[in-house]
């Protein structure tokens, strides 16, 4: 297996452009990666990875053997995945990203019971709220909320979440409660903005009676991470859109009320995605339909708040 553990280590290296980034990936330390690498190049009798102090790049032989690495490393992943299959007995490792909000109140406490059913498959979950690239940083599954853009990926659609303009009452009252989002613009109320490395100009699409309208929002606070946005929302300091679920225990306190609302904004789209490649992995999918109906349930019970 020494081998192939250097093939995978190569593999994350090339992906994640950098050597204790790819060490973390694999839990284990620079130097093992490094040394990793090193008895790769010397069995192949080639330079891999151009190294200088500041970067690391992939040579011309790196980028050859990069797809015949991939290949090999589908393949077992392939192969045993027929096993297991057939054993009824899926095991592995999985790796998992998803959203802050949706990650810390549906699928973390999930997790654990999914492991009770299926304890030989470990997790390793990675929360945020920037966009992943789900082939380039070797995940396995990732839950998106929001527009799907064009892919290769295998999607699972879940549900639509309904989603909500809201303020904290302090905020309302000594603002006021814009009606829609002409109001929302003309009277330049204060919007928390969800903004990381990458994004786009943020604009709210709202539905208005002549169709979906984007508005050109502003505010003093932005923040990559929602559950930043909703504490400020809540301690006064101006108004988000969020999927019900993720304020459900807000909306019932009283803590957060609907604005806005004759221009609510459009449903989001949550769904699983998971590379063409991994899909049909076992563990993958026992994964997948596991979440998916926790996931509804969850969604469920916040729509009756």
């Amino acid at each position: 297996m020494a081998y192939i553990d250097n093939i995978k280590m190569f593999v994350r290296v090339y992906e994640l452009g950098n050597m204790s980034a790819a060490a973390r990936d694999q839990r284990t330390s620079p130097a093992v990666a490094s040394s990793r690498i090193a008895e790769l190049e010397r069995h192949l009798g080639v330079r891999l990875f151009n190294r200088t102090t500041r970067a690391l790049h992939a040579t011309e032989h790196g980028r050859l053997f990069y797809d015949g690495a991939r290949n090999i490393l589908e393949s077992i992943s392939e192969a045993e995945g027929t096993v297991m299959e057939a054993t009824q007995n899926p095991r592995g490792t999985l790796y998992i990203a998803a959203p802050l909000g949706l990650g810390r109140r549906v699928i973390a406490p999930t997790i654990p019971l999914f492991q009770l059913q299926f304890p030989e498959i470990d997790i390793r979950l990675r929360l945020s709220d920037r966009l992943v690239d789900v082939t380039a940083e070797g995940l396995d599954l990732a839950f998106h909320l929001g527009t799907l853009a064009d892919s290769d990926l295998k999607v699972r659609g879940i549900a639509e979440c309904e989603r909500l303009l809201v303020a904290s009452p302090n905020y309302v009252a000594k603002h006021g409660s814009p009606a829609d989002g002409e109001a929302l613009i003309r009277d330049k109320h204060a919007c928390l903005n969800l903004r990381f490395p990458g994004a786009q100009e943020f604009q709210w699409t709202l539905e208005t009676p002549d169709g979906p309208k984007r508005y050109e929002i502003s505010g003093p606070l932005e923040s990559d991470d929602g559950d930043v946005l909703t504490d400020w929302a809540v301690a006064g300091c101006g108004i988000i859109l969020k999927p019900r679920f993720e304020i459900a225990h807000h909306l019932t306190s009283g803590s957060l009320i609907p604005v806005a609302t004759a221009t609510p904004p459009y449903p989001v789209q949550l769904a699983c995605l998971s590379p063409s490649r991994r899909h049909r992995d076992p563990k993958v999918q026992v994964f997948t339909e596991f979440m998916v109906q926790k996931c509804k349930g969850a969604l469920r019970q916040a729509e009756v708040v």
